[in-house]
């Protein structure tokens, strides 16, 4: 009963504080609503599910834009092709330009006529020539570039010739610019013959000539390489406006080199020796692979007939072949193989134009056949001096070099006395700075060898 009363009482006083609070009471009633109303818009769906709306299928068709003023203004576009080509010893301006396609005949005027244009075919060949042709054959430009004209600036220089259309007709300027330098990694495997593996690896000509001179007293060439022989190398390039140039020999000097013959691995790395002030190509051990001999008196030539029995070309008998026959075209340069004095010059029957050059120990060598001399008797030369050219005075079939040499009067062998010839070593002062050196290019031979073989496989 008591506890009724209490209700009551409570419930008369809530009534009491409604009537006299009925706007706040209102006003807590609606923002409880308001704040249920937003809940809900919350959760609810945005849109109904995609797959209960109605499809239909629209058709509608497209204008291409206008295509004939497109294709009329490609019309318009002129399209330049472009070609390179060397310049040879029988070139004329007609032939040249027929080799880089050029019908023009405006153009070739100008080459003719114009006193800088007409520099393109003078000097000696093996210009780097560069075309850009029309379409009907007109030429609008043409740069040539070859070694700079200054002696003194020609491992570091070169000349570009640019011949280039100007209103009805031509202007041609010439310039002295500076050679790029850039290292290059090659590799390759042998299948039939060195320059064949240089070739299919894109390696220059100069470079392969390099390699077979490092590597001479090494390895024989002619003889000794085997299918599957491999090598690598590392060589610095030369451009010129981005172009590896042809002329010079620095171009592509070797820096470092290795050769597999016979699963035997041969190395060579370029060093220059600050405390014997000298430059050369030593083995892994310091060892120098230039000995007091060279393996040969040319540069990589081909060899026709060797230090042994034949069938002599003139005298039609068999006998011995007391020296070494070098196939190549009259006037390539012939060397001298060691440092020595030229004890003759000059005509002596089936010699022909002969040198005689003799070394210390007792041994003299000997340089037949020659179309010049560039020595005289009692001068003193040095290893890989130019003495003369290839030539087929005497008795000679066809242009070639004989050369011999003799220890004490007696003919030998010039591939033996090279291989046993003496050389130097690097200084124990400079071996650190060389092992360094050494180990920098090994590291990167054995890279290029990495990825020859992984593109073999």
């Amino acid at each position: 009963m008591k506890l009724l009363q209490s209700w009551e009482r409570e419930a008369r006083r809530a009534v009491l504080w409604a009537h006299r609070h009925h706007r706040s009471l209102a006003g807590v009633v609606l923002a409880a609503l308001f704040g249920t109303a937003v809940t809900a818009f919350g959760v609810a769906p945005l849109a109904p599910d995609a797959a209960d709306l109605p499809q239909r299928l629209i058709a509608e068709q497209v204008e291409p834009p206008h295509w004939h003023s497109q294709l009329e203004a490609l019309g318009e576009f002129e399209l330049l092709l472009t070609r390179n080509e060397l310049t040879r010893s029988t070139d004329t301006v007609d032939t040249l330009l027929a080799r880089l396609n050029v019908t023009d005949a405006q153009a070739a005027a100008f080459l003719r006529n114009d006193p800088t244009a007409r520099r393109l075919m003078q000097g000696r060949a093996g210009k780097m020539v560069q075309a850009q042709v029309g379409p009907s054959g007109q030429l609008h430009r043409l740069i040539a570039r070859y070694p700079a004209e200054k002696p003194e600036q020609f491992a570091t220089h070169f000349t570009r010739l640019t011949i280039e259309r100007a209103g009805e007709g031509f202007a041609a300027r010439l310039e002295q610019a500076e050679l790029n330098s850039r290292v290059a990694l090659r590799s390759g495997t042998i299948e039939s013959s060195l320059w064949a593996a240089t070739a299919a690896s894109q390696i220059p000509d100069t470079v392969t000539i390099q390699m077979a001179e490092i590597f001479a007293n090494e390895i024989d060439f002619r003889r000794d390489l085997r299918r599957g022989d491999a090598f690598a190398v590392i060589f610095e390039s030369l451009e010129a406006d981005g172009e590896p140039i042809t002329w010079n020999q620095a171009a592509g000097r070797v820096l470092a080199a290795q050769f597999i013959n016979a699963g035997r691995v041969h190395e060579a790395y370029w060093f220059r020796d600050p405390v014997l002030g000298k430059a050369a190509y030593f083995d892994a051990k310091g060892e120098s692979l230039r000995r007091a001999f060279l393996a040969s008196p040319m540069e990589f030539s081909r060899v026709s007939s060797g230090f042994a029995l034949r069938f002599h070309p003139i005298l039609k008998t068999w006998r011995r072949h007391l020296g070494v026959d070098y196939a190549a075209p009259t006037g390539t340069p012939v060397r001298t193989v060691a440092d020595g004095v030229v004890e003759f010059a000059g005509w002596q029957n089936g010699y022909g134009n002969v040198i005689f050059i003799r070394h210390a120990g007792g041994r003299v060598t000997v340089y037949a056949h020659l179309s010049r001399l560039n020595v005289r008797q009692g001068q003193r030369v040095e290893q890989g001096q130019h003495i003369g050219a290839v030539g087929a005075t005497g008795w000679a079939t066809g242009p070639h070099l004989h050369f011999e040499i003799r220890e004490n009067g007696q003919h030998v062998d010039p591939l033996r006395v090279a291989r046993s010839s003496e050389a130097f070593s690097i200084a124990a002062a400079s071996r650190a700075q060389f092992q360094a050196q050494a180990l920098a290019y090994r590291q990167q031979l054995a890279l290029a060898s990495q990825q020859q073989f992984a593109q073999a496989e």
